[in-house]
Order: C-alpha cells, then structure tokens, then sequence
C-alpha cells in the first residue's frame, strides 16, 4: 500500500451527503490535512452529513481515535475548525486484521472431527 494519502471527495447536495473517501496512509499528521478537506466539504452546505471513508486506507491508532472523537463530538478540532461549526461525521473504519493462520486452524479442527466421526 501507498503511504502517500490520496483523498476523494463526492457530494450529492441534493441529497445532503458527502463522502471523503482516503487511500494510502493516514497519520496523526497526515489526518490534519484530511481534516482540512472535511471542513471544506463541511461548508459547503449547512446539515451536511460526511462520511470519512478510511476503509481503504492504512489508519495508524491514534489517527482513528481522533477520527471517532469527532464524529462523536460532531466538531473538527479547534485547531482546524475555531468556529467548532457543528459537523455531522460518520466514520467508516478499515477492517480489523484477520489473523493468516485462523483459516488454517480451523480446517485442521474440522478435518480433525471428520476423521474422529469416521473411525
């Protein structure tokens, strides 16, 4: 994967919805730019409702926990957003990583009570 964030917006103002969709690395200093982009997007129209689409993106820990704290608290941080104008974020998180060696474990599990039914 690419460290270098790429960043996607897509509005549908009739319908009041946005969508900054990232890809690459997302860092506590990368996220400060990605913030930027939101606030743009966020006042453009008043009531929009974003969704922060990290799904495809490498997001470190403490990047998502910031992400969280604001679409919990509904506000960028101040150090973005001074006004703290209200922003409606949902976020959409990558998916946890499955561990390689869980599918392989499991066949043998079930190939193991196969054989044991069998005898």
């Amino acid at each position: 994967m690419n460290d270098k964030l790429k960043v996607l917006v897509r509005l549908d103002l009739d319908c009041g919805q946005a969508e900054v969709a990232a890809q690459g690395h997302v860092t506590a200093k990368s996220l400060q730019a990605l913030y930027v982009v939101v606030k743009r997007a966020n006042h453009l129209k008043e009531g929009l409702h974003l969704v922060v689409d990290v799904s495809h993106a490498r997001v470190e820990p403490a990047a998502m926990e910031q992400l969280q704290a604001c679409s919990e608290s509904h506000h960028l941080p101040a150090s973005i957003d001074p006004l703290q104008s209200e922003c409606n974020i949902s976020v959409l998180a990558p998916a946890p990583p499955v561990a390689a060696h869980q599918g392989t474990e499991r066949a043998t599990r079930l190939r193991s009570r196969a054989m044991s039914l069998a005898a």
